[in-house]
């Protein structure tokens, strides 16, 4: 699904990716870890088209996607989601979904005089689809609620079911579980697996709870310093030496050991 080729993405004199290639197989949900200033946020931005890279390039399904706006994009099927969850705060959730999907009939001024027909008959669709998401997310209790009363995980939750309102084809997710509670990051795990098994979602997930990992992610890709030190099963990173020892460090090696 995805080729990165030797992406180098530089600020100033600061290398932030360095050479970092990798492959995201269709059909499957990706880890990428590493510690913080490793590069892996910067190479999502590339990936997503919010950053040109200095050299190197990017490839979707074979097509050269090196430097595609976000919207162009999100048209093709490549979403992302942020570590810092972004919503519409003073609208309500279904409200939130029903905005993804892009030429809605109500954003032409001549629809709006003439086409409220039209318009009146998509809203009542998005706004069903909307409702199948958040049933399906198990949240369809909160439609009403205005998103900015949402917690965190809920939030999380509210992200992934943008990616539902449109044909996503593979969904990069930041730090999901990043101030999420136990309760709800199982929520969001069980969400993945079922998009990926039922509807065919690839996923690529930057997060540091290697338990998270562990049951949702193969393969699992470790970046270092702007590059890929390794690739291989959970079980395998956590017992890679050269991995434990360049940078995960001893609570990693501790919980390998035991």
């Amino acid at each position: 699904m995805i080729v990165v080729e030797n992406i180098v993405k530089q600020f100033g004199g600061f290398r932030a990716v360095d050479g970092a290639s990798l492959e995201i197989a269709e059909g499957s949900i990706t880890g990428l870890i590493g510690p913080n200033g490793a590069g892996k946020t910067t190479l999502f931005n590339v990936i997503a088209g919010v950053l040109k890279p200095n050299s190197g390039r990017v490839l979707m399904a074979g097509e050269d996607i090196t430097g595609l706006a976000p919207h162009e994009l999100f048209h093709k099927g490549l979403l992302r989601t942020f570590q810092i969850a972004h919503e519409f705060s003073s609208m309500s959730v279904r409200e939130n979904l029903m905005l993804v999907p892009g030429h809605q009939a109500g954003e032409t001024l001549w629809n709006a005089w003439f086409g409220r027909g039209r318009i009146a008959r998509q809203e009542r669709a998005l706004a069903q689809k909307a409702d199948e998401v958040l049933e399906f997310l198990t949240i369809d209790h909160l439609a009403e609620e205005k998103a900015g009363n949402l917690s965190g995980g809920q939030k999380k939750l509210l992200e992934l079911g943008r990616t539902m309102m449109v044909d996503a084809r593979i969904v990069f997710l930041d730090e999901v579980g990043a101030g999420v509670n136990r309760t709800l990051l199982n929520t969001i795990g069980d969400a993945i697996v079922r998009l990926n098994r039922e509807r065919g979602y690839t996923f690529c997930l930057i997060e540091h709870d290697m338990d998270f990992i562990a049951r949702l992610c193969d393969p699992v890709i470790v970046m270092a310093e702007g590059h890929v030190l390794a690739e291989g099963k959970s079980d395998e990173i956590m017992q890679n030496e050269a991995v434990i020892e360049a940078y995960l460090g001893r609570g990693l090696k501790n919980r390998a050991a035991s």
